[in-house]
């Protein structure tokens, strides 16, 4: 297929003939058109994230820090339209990469206000990208979905959207599910680098195979499939991502956009004078499968290795806790450790750290046992005890006395009045008094 540099149907005229307006910092991008109309397209959630939020990230802090040897200038540079076009045409890749004033933006946003952040995910791709690309692979899709997770999660492993979408690759908890990543209270699988992006690949295979067009693909893993079949029909069937694109929620709008800005800035953003950072790649890693429960703290006060590398290394588990007596469950450990955990297991199944409380297989429920005769008939003097205590009301009716009530009880007017704090004799029928 022949890739389109610039789009021009006559709807896409309609909404972006004219040029790109102001930004909304925050959230959004608005585009004019020729009659002054705006549209507002809203950005990728994870265009939004904060750059500290980042960089506290465990890999970040441990292996990233600024280049040295940057002697570039921190200036971006402005290009005209046909340099970007052209860029975007070299792209060595499958999907079209087409150029168009939306496009601009979203490279003018990555370029311009989030260079700093492009400059952490140059340096963290060397983390994750070997996985993206090897899970890609096996499944024959396009290596270039590799940046879907730049902008699904600003590669940020632990990343958690307002409506709940999770990891680097941003699964719903119900297709996640549908897509063999366990959730419950302990493990949380979409945060696994590796098991999502296995999951993200089958996912985005099943799409082309609904809708055999990648924009669409990219649209569908954002919206939903339902969301870009209701488009097309809205269309009148069209099937091409910038004909159904005034039909689309405004997020998704910019989604493809924001996808190939990706793309466009993680190839050339030397031409915009973003320096990586710079990269200490951790120590190879390896798995050991458990089938017990073992909490971090078991492994670490055995292992040399801090707790927050080793929640790094298996971001699945949500309390620091391996469930492997549900089910037979890895570890990811450095390499060089996996024998001395091995050496040691005994000993880390046995520690119990500090105010640590296990939870109890079997409790004894409290009983109370049967009274012998004797203690029913101390049981039974108690209750005429407390019966005694116990205060007691009777009704008033029609034409009774203080008096006589007192009588009837074996008490006083006195001490009616005082027990019910009656000033005067006065009193109706039908309310209670108490007598004693």
């Amino acid at each position: 297929m022949m890739k389109r540099t610039i789009f021009a149907t006559a709807v896409m005229a309609l909404l972006i003939s004219g040029h790109a307006s102001a930004q909304n910092d925050e959230t959004e991008i608005i585009v004019t058109d020729n009659n002054g109309n705006e549209e507002e397209i809203d950005l990728p959630e994870a265009m939004t994230y904060e750059l500290d939020s980042l960089l506290n990230l465990y890999n970040a802090k441990t292996y990233l820090r600024p280049a040295d040897d940057c002697n570039m200038s921190d200036v971006n540079p402005v290009y005209d339209k046909e340099t970007y076009k052209e860029r975007l045409n070299r792209l060595p890749t499958v999907i079209e990469m087409p150029y168009n004033d939306v496009v601009q933006m979203f490279i003018d946003r990555y370029t311009g206000r989030l260079r700093r952040s492009v400059s952490y995910m140059l340096g963290a791709q060397n983390f994750y990208m070997p996985i993206f690309e090897q899970a890609l692979e096996t499944y024959g899709l396009p290596l270039e979905l590799k940046y879907l997770p730049v902008i699904e999660s600003a590669l940020n492993p632990k990343a958690v959207s307002r409506v709940g979408a999770t990891g680097l690759w941003q699964f719903m908890l119900a297709t996640g599910k549908q897509y063999g990543l366990e959730v419950n209270s302990l493990i949380d699988e979409r945060c696994d680098p590796v098991k999502a992006s296995y999951a993200a690949a089958h996912y985005l295979s099943d799409l082309y195979r609904i809708f055999g067009d990648w924009n669409l693909v990219i649209a569908a893993y954002n919206a939903g499939p339902d969301n870009i079949t209701k488009a097309i029909h809205r269309a009148k069937g069209v099937k091409d991502y910038w004909h159904i694109y005034p039909y689309l929620p405004k997020e998704t709008r910019g989604y493809v956009p924001a996808f190939i800005a990706a793309n466009y800035v993680m190839s050339y953003y030397c031409d915009h004078n973003i320096c990586p950072m710079e990269t200490k790649l951790p120590v190879k890693t390896d798995t050991i499968m458990v089938d017990r429960d073992v909490r971090f703290e078991q492994i670490t006060h055995f292992l040399d290795i801090p707790q927050d590398q080793l929640a790094t290394l298996n971001p699945q588990y949500r309390h620091n806790i391996v469930n492997g007596a549900n089910k037979l469950s890895s570890i990811r450990l450095p390499e060089t450790m996996v024998t001395t955990f091995i050496d040691n297991q005994d000993s880390i199944y046995a520690y119990v750290p500090e105010n640590v409380t296990s939870k109890r297989s079997e409790v004894a429920v409290n009983t109370i046992e049967p009274a012998s005769s004797g203690s029913k008939k101390s049981s039974s003097k108690s209750r005429k005890r407390q019966s005694k205590t116990k205060g007691k009301s009777i009704t008033i009716r029609q034409g009774d006395t203080l008096s006589e009530i007192a009588a009837r009880n074996h008490t006083t007017v006195a001490k009616l009045k005082k027990l019910n704090k009656i000033s005067g004799t006065s009193i109706r029928a039908g309310k209670k008094l108490r007598v004693r």
